[in-house]
């Protein structure tokens, strides 16, 4: 897959979750079942799709945590009854605006080329 179909995409997800979440705090998030597995579907595709980047342009890419991204998309599709929604909100309010931002540099610096 070329590489800038996996940032477009990753933006993509990115984006999804920041509609879904859009005015919400932690405790409506997780009384909110409908947005909740969107959210961590979406952090699933996310991871899904990081690896799909080639390892050369990973490692030209080190603002980016892939191994983290894709580290998370493990643990949600391989035990998801134990998805640990305070730390999915840590990701989302806290990582997800970074990776938006690396994301953006990325695009952006084609763009210019």
């Amino acid at each position: 897959m070329k590489n800038e179909t996996v940032i477009s995409k990753m933006q993509m997800y990115v984006q999804k979750i920041f509609a879904y979440v859009e005015g919400m705090d932690y405790e409506e998030f997780i009384k909110n079942d409908v947005i909740v597995e969107a959210c961590v579907f979406n952090l699933s595709q996310l991871g899904e799709i990081a690896n799909k980047a080639d390892t050369e342009f990973q490692n030209m890419h080190k603002e980016i945590p892939w191994r983290q991204v894709y580290g998370l998309r493990n643990r949600i599709v391989h035990d998801y009854e134990g998805v640990n929604l305070k730390l999915v909100w840590e990701i989302i309010s806290d990582d997800l605006p970074m990776l938006k931002t690396a994301l953006a540099e990325i695009k952006d610096a084609w763009e210019t080329i």
